[in-house]
């Protein structure tokens, strides 16, 4: 597979969900930062390649050989961003670029190995969950923090924005994976948040406690 058709599998994976999903073309267009007319031609490519499935105007779902695929490269990515973090010290917003390069080794010994050589993580340094190769994930009970009532405690266990800007936002803050949240008031101008975090009390808005996944007992 060429880097451009691996890089259009993922994109279906992580707009379909765990549930694979079918998703529109244009979907596909905005998330690969493309014109639709480019999108449907790739599309034309998989479907005939047996990666996915194309129903005009109800849009695209990834066969079992395109998600065995996409989650393939998920895995790659993921473990790469563990390597980069927990070996080579890099900081959680600079980690994605750099994954999105390494994904696409094709080395199957090579993934198994640092795989190993880290101990099997379950989980990337953004919270999400590292497919096994054998394409199964560990299921997690998280929900935004957005969602979370008034009083109530989670740990903070991912975030659903990892652009670079969001993470040295947090980083700016003292937020961080592992992190114990509680929150103490909610505006209903805003809905921004009034938190504490491991004891310091912080104010912070609607858009960042939607992009924040906590796991509340």
């Amino acid at each position: 597979m060429t880097h451009s058709e691996e890089d259009y599998l993922k994109a279906i994976y992580h707009l379909g969900g765990t549930e694979n999903e079918t998703v529109s073309t244009n979907a596909i267009a905005e998330q690969m930062d493309t014109k639709p007319s480019s999108v449907t031609d790739m599309i034309r490519k998989l479907s005939e390649k047996g990666y996915v499935s194309y129903k005009k105007y109800q849009g695209v779902s990834l066969t079992d050989d395109g998600k065995e695929k996409a989650l393939s490269i998920v895995r790659k990515h993921r473990l790469w961003e563990v390597f980069l973090v927990d070996k080579l010290d890099f900081s959680w917003d600079e980690v994605h670029e750099i994954a999105e390069q390494l994904e696409h080794i094709k080395s199957e010994k090579l993934i198994d190995s640092l795989d190993r050589h880290l101990n099997y993580p379950k989980f990337d340094p953004h919270g999400d969950p590292i497919p096994s190769k054998n394409g199964e994930l560990m299921k997690t009970t998280k929900r935004l923090l957005n969602e979370v009532e008034l009083k109530q405690t989670g740990i903070c266990v991912g975030v659903k924005d990892s652009s670079a800007p969001f993470l040295k936002f947090l980083d700016k803050h003292g937020i961080a994976l592992g992190d114990k949240i509680t929150v103490l008031d909610k505006e209903d101008f805003d809905g921004s948040l009034q938190i504490n975090i491991n004891g310091r009390s912080v104010l912070i808005s609607h858009l960042i406690a939607s992009n924040l996944y906590v796991k509340c007992d």
